[in-house]
């Protein structure tokens, strides 16, 4: 047990003490007035239940209470380990060497500090919260009778409120937390505190965790530092051309369908971990798409439109400008998504410029929506139109707080312990930094996406849904196709990606990489990280294709171009942005990256 004596910084000064507690006492103030006041002017609302969350709940009760054996016996279960705990508690308090009797998971970072292990009080907790926390979750989720919606609605609300109540979360029983408080007096709640304000103020009145230092950051200087320029602009895209890094590149050009719930750069952050730095560095000559922060006026924008007026017209103006009649294509998420709409939508418009097609964590077949399905049924996706038609958007921040959920301890509480605990500011992280650069989506595009694709997931279906008058058939893509999909994806679970990797009917490579939907794509050779998993036979099922995949070493990054180059490896001189048929209309970023929505101030 540790006995490591406690070190004391000095008292603070009594000046900037008063000093401080005015400061959040006039902060504290006027965010209580400015919430009253917001309050009457829209009149007091009583609480919704917009997410069904109550009616799951009351359902999983009624149903485990109508079975009061199986219930005691989780009871029983429950008090024989507290039991067990005790006895090992004891053991370990006579100074027996005992193994822990409950364990956090390999890669559970809130139990990280060593105290959490050495310290018999702090064990003890530790220790008491798993072993509630795994019979909580394994009550509700051994509920029998439930059906799939309820089901994993209570499960997904269960984890979260375990998340919230784990004693890393709170000052008396977070050994961290505990001795910053001695050492400094208390002046870490009150900075903490300090920060919980500022985080509110900075969210209008809601509570907005900040996770990065944004102001270490500047587009174009230390994040999306590629250099290219904006060839074109309309009311959707603004399509970047990236400098040529080589004296040749290949013959054709690679187009870009970033994600449009976040900004294009995720795939140009820094230089070492830059995918479209590194495709300009291997000869291509690299083209993305920039996807508009879409307001009111854009709120009848459809999906129709996100296939003509920004994938279409995007081939359009790289074809205009290299000249060439052939591309390569990669889309990324939701941008894959739209790139599979388009490739079917030119399959039947008999229009081949798109030669191959890379897809990034993308989901075609929704078959399997993973824990985003928690959040898309009935009544919340008519909730969310709702909203949606009033404002002419889905609000960015909204889509950003679904998400931080999925992986609540790392995207939340760790940053709740650190900024407003802790008294930290958050530590600067470019990933972090676009992570918090949410965007909107129109309410007409957004609406039809939800509907379509997730609920009634009619795109895998041939003729299920009609763009621009022509019916979309998947079968009909004969377009050799590359998926790269991640083993730990909690967004685009890979294999629902595999799902719709089998509904093409031409070549088709899938190779499964290591970690989650970021890691796993922005993974550089250089760090020589996570691997991936080939197998060059589509299986029956996905379990079948892993089974007999190979694990390789490395990067998903060298393969890809190893498999696009053999497609067609002709070169021809490096095309300079500033010399081609479009007019240059700014230097990358863009403006349309460059806008974040963190920066404006909503309406009183």
């Amino acid at each position: 047990m540790s006995t490591a004596p406690q070190e004391h910084s000095p008292l603070p000064d009594a000046k900037e003490i008063a000093k401080t507690y005015a400061e959040v006492a006039q902060r504290a103030s006027k965010l209580l007035t400015d919430h009253i006041q917001r309050q009457m002017k829209h009149g007091m609302t009583a609480p919704t239940d917009e997410l069904g969350i109550a009616q799951a709940f009351m359902d999983m009760m009624a149903k485990m209470l109508a079975n009061p054996y199986k219930l005691a016996q989780a009871q029983m279960n429950l008090v024989w380990d507290y039991f067990s705990l005790w006895q090992h508690s004891n053991l370990r308090f006579m100074n027996m060497e005992m193994p822990p009797y409950a364990q956090p998971a390999k890669d559970d970072k809130r139990f990280k500090d060593e105290q959490w292990e050495e310290h018999f009080l702090f064990d003890f907790i530790k220790q008491s919260y798993l072993i509630t926390a795994r019979h909580i979750h394994d009550s509700v989720r051994d509920v029998e009778g439930m059906d799939a919606i309820t089901e994993k609605k209570v499960n997904f609300f269960t984890r979260q409120f375990i998340n919230a109540l784990s004693p890393s979360n709170f000052a008396m029983t977070n050994p961290e937390v505990f001795r910053e408080t001695v050492k400094s007096h208390g002046q870490n709640l009150l900075k903490g505190f300090n920060n919980l304000l500022r985080d509110i103020e900075d969210g209008d009145g809601q509570l907005r965790v900040k996770m990065t230092d944004t102001n270490a950051f500047e587009m174009g200087k230390n994040v999306a530092t590629t250099p290219g320029k904006v060839v074109f602009q309309n009311d959707l895209i603004q399509l970047l051309q990236f400098e040529p890094a080589t004296k040749e590149q290949y013959k054709r050009p690679l187009l870009i369908f970033p994600p449009w719930i976040n900004k294009y750069y995720i795939l140009d952050l820094r230089e070492k971990n830059s995918f479209i730095k590194w495709a300009t560095d291997q000869g291509h000559s690299v083209f993305v798409m920039s996807w508009v922060n879409p307001d009111a006026k854009l709120a009848k924008k459809t999906f129709e439109d996100y296939l003509t007026d920004a994938a279409l017209a995007a081939v359009d103006k790289v074809c205009e400008q290299t000249g060439e009649k052939e591309i390569n294509a990669v889309g990324y998420c939701l941008g894959g998504t739209l790139l599979g709409s388009t490739l079917a939508y030119m399959a039947a418009t008999k229009d081949k410029r798109i030669a191959s097609a890379t897809f990034l964590t993308a989901m075609l077949d929704f078959s399997i929506p993973g824990e985003l399905g928690v959040f898309i049924d009935e009544q919340q996706v008519a909730s969310l139109e709702k909203k949606m038609q009033e404002r002419g958007f889905l609000e960015g921040t909204e889509m950003a707080g679904t998400f931080n959920m999925l992986r609540s301890n790392d995207l939340i509480w760790s940053f709740v312990v650190n900024n407003y605990l802790m008294g930290k500011d958050p530590f600067p992280f470019d990933l972090l930094f676009w992570n918090s650069d949410s965007t909107r989506m129109p309410y007409a595009m957004h609406s039809f996406y939800l509907r379509n694709m997730y609920m009634k997931n009619l795109l895998k279906e041939p003729g299920g849904i009609t763009l621009n008058g022509v019916a979309i058939d998947l079968g009909k893509i004969k377009t050799p196709s590359y998926f790269i999909s991640t083993i730990e994806d909690h967004i685009a679970p890979w294999k629902s990606t595999y799902l719709g990797a089998q509904r093409f009917s031409g070549p088709v490579r899938f190779v499964l990489g290591g970690s989650g939907h970021i890691a796993g794509i922005v993974n550089p050779p250089a760090a020589n990280k996570y691997g991936y998993w080939l197998n060059d036979k589509l299986g029956e099922t996905a379990d079948h294709w892993l089974e007999d995949a190979k694990q390789q070493p490395g990067s998903w990054w060298t393969d890809w171009q190893q498999w696009v180059t053999t497609l067609d490896d002709r070169k021809v001189a490096a095309r300079n942005p500033a010399k081609g048929k479009l007019k240059v209309l700014e230097d990358a970023p863009g403006s349309f990256a460059k806008f974040r929505l963190d920066t404006q101030k909503k309406p009183a």
